[in-house]
């Protein structure tokens, strides 16, 4: 950081002042002095001017009000920012709040306690609370709106000081005798401090000052010192906490009469005053240190005695308070900031977050990308890249073995404009100092420096980076001592013990250009060495230790700003002097400025450079300044005489939204005076004005003027001189145009005033050239309207090109309904489907489908697509337009169509369908769905893999003894299924046997049938299951309505079915039914039967015994007429078919057979059915 003196206020009368408190917020300054004196300042930067902003603008008092009320001197002035009060209190223990009313200053509560004199008083850190401490030991806490909470009275102890903890739950009440008490915020004690800085410190002493900051911007790092107490011998400690006992300790070496933290708690000021050794007497200084206790800069301050320092909220300006007046100092901080190609990179903290947010603002774009950091040290940037130095971070296990075996504790991260990481290096070596070339970074601590020759993969994919990051190449890090002398030629190894080593000597500051690395020591010495291959060149001692070194663009004159902000130059390259003759190395130059903060070398001239001198920027050619220029921007880069400076203090007020306006281009004085030469003057002499001052930049600005004026003699010489090889052909084939005004029209398409050049273009009715220009321009909009303003007929293919590209305009933006307009006049198909794919325009995308031709290529896409939302017959038949069967079948079957899917393939005779099948039935299977692989072997026409399961699945019903009926309805399923197969076969061998007679081929299709079958029982007698069951329900229905001899016939029938119906059931119902009919013959037979059986247990057929003998003992065991059954005679080829209805014989010869299931019934039975009673179907 650098801060300089810049404007200092009397106070009238010369009254002495006592006390200064800058407003944070609000920007007031109240002081109080001697004689009762109270006075509320204002500075305001009032400025017309739009570039000067922050610092640069100048000040004028916008208030400046005596606040009456005080007799005695004013001792303490506090603010509470929060609700704009201000606090202040005399020696006579008077204590005033004041309010702001109406832009002036009014009491709003007055307190007088007439015994003691108020010491300090303190507002905690969300404007609450007030605590005010008496000389005498007392202690009041009161809160804003002036009522009291408690009060104590601390025996026979002397008060000076108070402070709030950030959290308002500690105070702590500095003694007058120097001992710091602490106490909860009820005022009960807790603990005395341990004050590790007064160690050795004899003699009387007193605090000069508390201040513990609270957190509100957020903490330089985590964990970060921020509890100062400072005395007045200049012993200062800085804790983590209230009781932290390992603290920062510092020795300012001065009298402190006042410390404050800046408004980040990064920067602590102690002022007072120090022995000048030289002049015997007090100096008042102010010293700027950092919580780490490094010293940063030290302030003198002109006056006898300094009495109290206080910061502006911005943390950009210090008031001080001396004798009668009060000294403003201006504060350019060292912010962590870097530019690399058109982006401001910039760091701060934030009060939600421990990390340090780095936004990398993309000036050109105006976009930012934002990238949280743990314990950040520094930005560096340089071209297009950025070196971010950190702290290692300890709560993260190191992921390469390298930074394991080494335990670094530093990282070097190497970011791209937007901060992606591209590669990071693990160094043990703190980088205080870092600056980075386009090939190399150069880290440095103290004692040594390392050196990387770092890779930038342009070409690289993300796997070989990560190989790249692993190995670390030989030779492409090094580290040196500062005290070693390398020659050059021997490699440097990657040893961080070196950087233990310690020095008498250490080093201050670093640059580098790509063939020079210049290092500064503390002494004054500079240390020259060559790169790549880094070799000690030189050493030049000066008498003055240098704080920032910057090289010129081909390093030979270094510039060096020292500690106290002077800057002066050294020749480093050899030049030959006037005089004698003799080469000199390393002159200083006669050439001072003081007061100097920053400076940039232009990139492209080595005489050329700016300078920031207090709020003032000069620029330099050949160490000649021309006037100079307020701003107080960092200066980001210097080339083409072209000056960026960025307005960071600006920035950093509100860094979550960086403004364009904070960014100021500024011209330098040769390009300003060639502009002015060529358009007051003309070019004849602008020409020779830039002949002398010769700059690619001011050839450019000729050529151009020239082009304008049609000088196309002077434009090119200027194209050469500036190299501009587009240039110089621009003017060659300006020089073959023949018209004057085609000249004009391609000078203002030149320079971008397309507006002008199509309107020239128009004007000489050359359309064409006016549609071509826009095409080129990608403006389509614009070439649609020309296209049709024409009188004559528009180029249809330039007016497809022009709606395609006006509708891939809108599909960019995803707007699809604008762009299908556009589409559709360019008849566009491929956008055109995929616009209606995003709109969900199915009908859209089928009638495309229809309108295009066979085989076109877009079919297989349209077919995806209608395939992806699941719409089977659109994808099957856009797939057959482009005669892709096997994509429509395998549609099908992905979308579960399977009947579809058959159909095709039977269509298209497809070998694979049957392997399609096996396999999605056995996945159904797999799954136990054995229902829904019956359905898709049926709708696939496998009536015979579909009868099989059929039955498997009936005969488990059967098994289960569950419902008959829902059995006998499986059955007559799987029946029907195996008629269906019969039927299939038949027709099949008809297809194919079409010439010989239809009997023969049916006989073929059932013998071929038998030869095909592996499963006779399900083919032959596909109806026996059928059969059995609806017997056993007839017989039942029977002998429940009372017809007991049609039952018992019916059960008799039923001996033929053992094989379905288990025994037990068939001879039970038997027995039941003969017996009802009184025929006990055949009821004994069926007892008999029922004995006998192996399937029941001992119990069971114990039981059939003890019924069977109730039975027969009352009736003898025979039928008492003559079952119709034995009557019957069998039929001439067998048996008789047997009557569906009631189960009896048929013996006539005229009866009704069911062309289904081929079974028979007598006619008079079936009058009252509509359905065959056997296999359900229509009697119609």
């Amino acid at each position: 950081m650098f801060i300089y003196l810049s404007k200092k206020i009397a106070i009238p009368n010369n009254i002495r002042l006592k006390c200064v408190s800058w407003n944070k917020d609000q920007g007031f300054i109240a002081c109080g002095g001697e004689e009762g004196l109270l006075k509320v300042l204002k500075l305001e930067m009032q400025t017309d001017d739009a570039k000067l902003k922050g610092l640069a603008a100048p000040s004028n008092l916008s208030m400046n009000q005596t606040l009456e009320g005080h007799s005695g001197a004013v001792q303490v002035v506090t603010w509470n920012e929060q609700y704009q009060k201000l606090t202040t209190s005399d020696q006579n223990g008077l204590i005033i709040v004041w309010m702001l009313y109406k832009g002036s200053w009014y009491e709003e509560m007055i307190n007088n306690r007439n015994k003691s004199v108020v010491r300090s008083m303190s507002w905690n850190a969300d404007g609450q609370k007030i605590c005010i401490v008496y000389e005498d030991g007392a202690v009041i806490v009161g809160s804003v709106d002036g009522n009291r909470i408690w009060g104590k009275e601390l025996k026979g102890i002397q008060l000076a000081h108070v402070a709030w903890s950030p959290d308002s739950k500690i105070l702590l009440f500095g003694m007058a005798n120097g001992e710091i008490h602490m106490y909860d915020n009820l005022g009960n004690f807790i603990v005395k401090m341990i004050m590790n800085c007064l160690v050795n410190v004899t003699g009387a002493i007193s605090i000069a000052g508390i201040h513990w900051y609270p957190g509100t911007e957020g903490y330089v790092e985590p964990d970060c010192p921020c509890l100062a107490i400072c005395f007045d011998n200049g012993r200062c400690q800085i804790m983590r906490y209230e009781n932290d006992e390992n603290p920062v300790l510092i020795d300012t070496g001065m009298n402190v009469v006042s410390i404050q933290w800046n408004r980040c708690g990064s920067v602590l000021a102690v002022a007072g005053s120090q022995r000048a050794v030289s002049q015997d007497k007090d100096v008042n200084v102010v010293q700027f240190y950092t919580p780490f206790g490094e010293h940063l800069r030290t302030l003198k301050v002109p006056g006898k005695q300094m009495t109290a320092v206080s910061w502006e909220g911005a943390g950009l300006r210090i008031g001080l308070a001396v004798d009668s007046f009060i000294y403003f100092a201006n504060i350019r901080p060292d912010y962590k900031w870097g530019y690399c190609s058109n982006t401001v990179v910039y760091a701060y903290t934030r009060p939600d977050r421990l990390e340090y947010c780095v936004v990398f603002w993309d000036t050109k774009n105006n976009e930012k990308y934002v990238k949280y950091v743990k314990f950040l040290m520094s930005i560096t940037t340089c071209g297009d890249f950025c070196i971010l130095a950190t702290k290692a971070d300890d709560s993260h296990p190191q992921e390469d073995a390298e930074a394991e075996s080494m335990s670094a504790r530093y990282v070097l991260v190497l970011c791209n404009s937007i901060g992606t990481p591209l590669d990071s290096k693990y160094i043990d070596i703190d980088p205080l100092f870092v600056t980075m070339t386009k090939t190399h970074v150069i880290a440095a601590s103290k004692e040594a420096f390392y050196t990387w020759q770092y890779r930038v993969a342009k070409k690289l994919t993300a796997m070989e980076i990560n190989q790249v990051a692993r190995t670390r190449k030989e030779g492409r890090e090094r580290v040196y001592h500062i005290d070693e002398t390398p020659s050059g030629s021997t490699e440097g190894t990657l040893d961080f013990t070196k950087a233990i080593t310690a020095t008498r000597d250490p080093i201050c500051c670093i640059t580098a250009t790509d063939k020079t690395l210049i290092v500064g020591r503390e002494s004054g010495t500079i240390q020259r060495y060559s790169l790549p291959n880094v070799g000690l060149v030189q050493k030049y001692v000066l008498n003055y230790r240098a704080y920032q070194l910057s090289l010129n663009c081909n390093s030979s004159r270094l510039a060096i700003i020292d500690i106290t902000g002077v800057l002066t130059f050294f020749d480093i390259e050899v030049r030959i002097s006037e005089g004698s003759g003799q080469p000199n190395v390393g002159d200083p130059l006669k050439f001072e400025r003081k007061d100097v903060w920053d400076m940039k070398w232009a990139n492209d001239n080595p005489h050329l450079f700016a300078m920031m001198e207090k709020t003032r920027m000069y620029v330099f050619r050949n160490l000649d300044p021309e006037e100079p220029i307020q701003t107080s921007g960092y200066i980001c880069n210097f080339e083409d005489l072209e000056i960026k400076s960025v307005l960071l203090d600006e920035i950093l007020k509100d860094p979550e939204h960086p403004n364009k306006d904070y960014l100021i281009n500024f011209e330098i004085r040769s390009l300003r005076d060639s502009r002015a030469l060529i358009e007051k003057v003309g070019i004849e002499d602008a020409s020779q004005f830039i002949e002398d001052n010769p700059h690619p930049r001011l050839w450019r600005l000729l050529a151009e003027a020239a082009l304008q004026k049609l000088d196309l003699k002077t434009a090119e010489q200027a194209f050469v001189r500036c190299k501009d090889y587009q240039g110089i052909e621009f003017v060659k084939r300006l020089g073959n145009l023949q018209s004057e005004s085609m000249k004009q029209a391609e000078v203002a398409a030149y320079f971008g005033r397309f507006e002008e050049a199509e309107r020239m273009y128009l004007d000489m009715d050359r359309r064409d050239l006016a549609i071509s220009l826009r095409i080129k321009l990608g403006d389509w909009f614009r070439v649609l309207q020309l296209l049709k303003s024409g009188s004559g007929d528009a180029d249809d293919t330039l007016l497809e090109q022009a709606y395609n590209a006006i509708g891939d305009y809108f599909a960019d933006r995803q707007k699809w309904v604008n762009a299908v307009q556009y589409y559709l006049q360019g008849r566009n198909q491929e956008r055109l489907a995929e616009c209606y794919y995003m709109l969900e325009d199915y009908e859209g995308l089928e009638r495309l489908a229809n309108s295009l031709p066979e085989n076109h290529k877009l079919l297989p896409d349209i077919g995806q697509m209608f395939a992806t939302v699941g719409m089977c017959d659109q994808t099957v038949s856009a797939y057959l337009k482009c005669n892709q069967p096997k994509a429509a079948v395998d549609t099908c079957v992905h979308l579960n169509q399977w009947n579809k899917a058959v159909e095709l393939a039977k269509n298209h005779n497809m070998k694979e369908i049957g392997s399609l099948l096996s396999k999605y039935a056995s996945h159904l299977l797999e799954k136990n769905k054995i229902l829904e692989a019956i359905e898709l072997y049926r709708k696939a026409h496998h009536f015979l893999d579909a009868a099989k399961l059929m039955f498997k699945i009936a005969d488990e019903e059967a098994k289960k003894r569950t419902k008959p009926l829902r059995v006998k309805k499986l059955y007559v399923l799987a029946a029907l299924l195996v008629e269906n197969y019969h039927g299939q076969m038949k027709t099949t061998q008809g297809k194919n046997k079409g010439k010989k007679s239809e009997a023969t081929s049916a006989l073929d299709g059932l013998l071929e049938e038998d030869a095909t079958s592996t499963d006779n029982r399900v083919i032959d007698n596909a109806w026996r299951g059928a059969e059995a069951y609806h017997f056993f329900l007839l017989a039942q229905r029977q002998l429940y309505e009372g017809y007991v001899d049609a039952a018992m016939r019916t059960a008799l029938h039923l001996r033929d079915y053992e094989d379905i119906i288990p025994a037990v059931e068939i001879y039970s119902l038997l027995a039941i039914c003969s017996s009802a009919n009184r025929a006990f013959g055949s009821c004994s037979k069926a007892f008999i039967k029922l004995e006998s059986l192996d399937s029941l247990s001992a119990e069971q057929r114990q039981l059939y015994e003890d019924l069977a003998l109730e039975i027969f003992t009352k009736y003898s065991p025979k039928d008492n007429r003559k079952s119709e059954l034995d009557s019957i005679p069998e039929g001439g080829e067998g048996k008789l078919p047997t009557c569906i209805v009631t189960g009896r014989p048929i013996s006539e010869y005229q009866f009704w057979m069911c062309n289904i299931c081929k079974h028979c019934a007598l006619e008079q039975e079936l009058t009252n059915h509509n359905f065959c009673p056997l296999c359900h179907s229509s009697l119609a």
